[in-house]
């Protein structure tokens, strides 16, 4: 099967190196995807990828799901691998996108996606706040009934591409439980502040939002309560996971790409670092880490594309191997540079940076360690 795909990673590695990959280091420096970043990838439809064919997502992707949801992947991990930050602003509009997709009214989707195919509407998800983090089932952010819709106060933080976004796909908690809506970023009494200085993913474009009693109409309700949590939340979750995944194979595949052509040129007591034997078990270790990761995620696509009842226990997975072995890769890749890593000149500290924002969103990796136990004892009761 593989081979069936290589023309379509041929394709795709190379529009991620042509349009992305050249402005990575600026994107980190800056901390911001400039506008012809993102219209490159609209133009290549990217943005398109994952959401129904007849609101305008890619062709052929309701026909044969299962090549969908690897390509899908194959488009992650080629961006990821171009530069993190990309990944994730890709990423979160899927994530906010395959939530309205799936539980959208008719009219929610006539009105939304196809803005979002094109990338005319950037998306973003809103769930982590300042007190509450992975346990979102403790979101203060509340929606009160006001007539026939609600109003909704609160505080989000650390929303992924929250300076850039036009629409956010928001969970609130109500009287009735969970509830999840749609939020145009022109929705009065919606306050964005930037976030700046983080660890890595600089270009993730983060931010605060405030809600002063924003109005919501019937309309923006995505879902009803109490399942704003368990299936709208969880449905972006879920493909964010996924995306995530394939990224970190990509980011991994680019520290391996760097390790070999620091160590084939740099020389140390007369020899090519390439031709020392503890420099060869740091690259063997690297290459078999991206190779099961690799088959992590493809085994988590395939199973997503069936729509196999362990598709989500194959995503969360796939998630807290890649995102763990990509920091294991990148840490190796650094230890072959030495000091010269460390330093501008090569991408190796902008690299590791990124690696270590992985074990932490979208599920850390001590929560999807607790998730996966679950399935197992699940499925070994049963």
């Amino acid at each position: 099967m593989l081979e069936d795909f290589q023309g379509y990673q041929d394709e795709i590695r190379a529009l991620a190196n042509q349009c992305v990959a050249p402005h990575a280091a600026a994107i980190d420096r800056e901390e911001r995807i400039p506008a012809h970043v993102v219209t490159a990838l609209a133009k290549a439809g990217l943005f398109a990828s994952g959401l129904p064919e007849q609101f305008g997502g890619l062709p052929a992707s309701d026909g044969d799901p299962v090549a969908a949801a690897l390509r899908h992947g194959l488009m992650h991990e080629a961006l990821g691998a171009a530069s993190a930050s990309v990944q994730g602003l890709v990423n979160v509009h899927h994530m906010a996108g395959s939530a309205i997709a799936r539980w959208g009214t008719a009219e929610q989707k006539k009105l939304w996606i196809p803005g979002l195919a094109t990338g005319d509407v950037q998306a973003a998800i809103a769930i982590t706040e300042p007190n509450v983090g992975s346990d979102a089932s403790a979101v203060e952010t509340r929606a009160t009934r006001a007539g026939s819709g609600y109003l909704v106060s609160g505080d989000k933080s650390w929303i992924t591409c929250g300076q850039s976004a036009d629409l956010f796909v928001l969970l609130a908690g109500s009287d009735d439980g969970p509830l999840a809506f749609i939020v145009p970023r022109s929705t009065p009494g919606l306050h964005v502040e930037p976030i700046s200085g983080m660890l890595g993913c600089r270009g993730y474009m983060m931010a605060k939002l405030r809600l002063d009693r924003c109005e919501m109409g019937p309309d923006q309700a995505l879902g009803r309560a109490p399942f704003g949590l368990t299936h709208i939340a969880a449905t972006g979750l879920d493909a964010g996971r996924y995306n995530l995944a394939w990224g970190c194979v990509g980011l991994a595949r680019a520290c391996l790409d760097s390790a070999f052509d620091y160590s084939r040129t740099r020389r140390q007591f007369g020899s090519p670092l390439s031709e020392f034997q503890l420099v060869q078990r740091m690259v063997s270790r690297m290459m078999t880490d991206i190779h099961a990761a690799h088959l992590v995620c493809w085994r988590a696509g395939y199973s997503r594309g069936r729509r196999e009842t362990t598709a989500i226990k194959e995503t969360t997975m796939a998630k807290y191997f890649a995102s763990q072995m990509v920091n294991r890769v990148a840490h190796d890749a650094l230890q072959i540079h030495g000091a010269n890593g460390c330093g501008p000149d090569y991408p190796l500290e902008r690299y590791i940076r990124d690696a270590r924002i992985m074990e932490i969103i979208e599920g850390s990796t001590q929560i999807l360690e607790i998730a996966i136990a679950r399935y197992g004892y699940q499925e070994h009761s049963s």
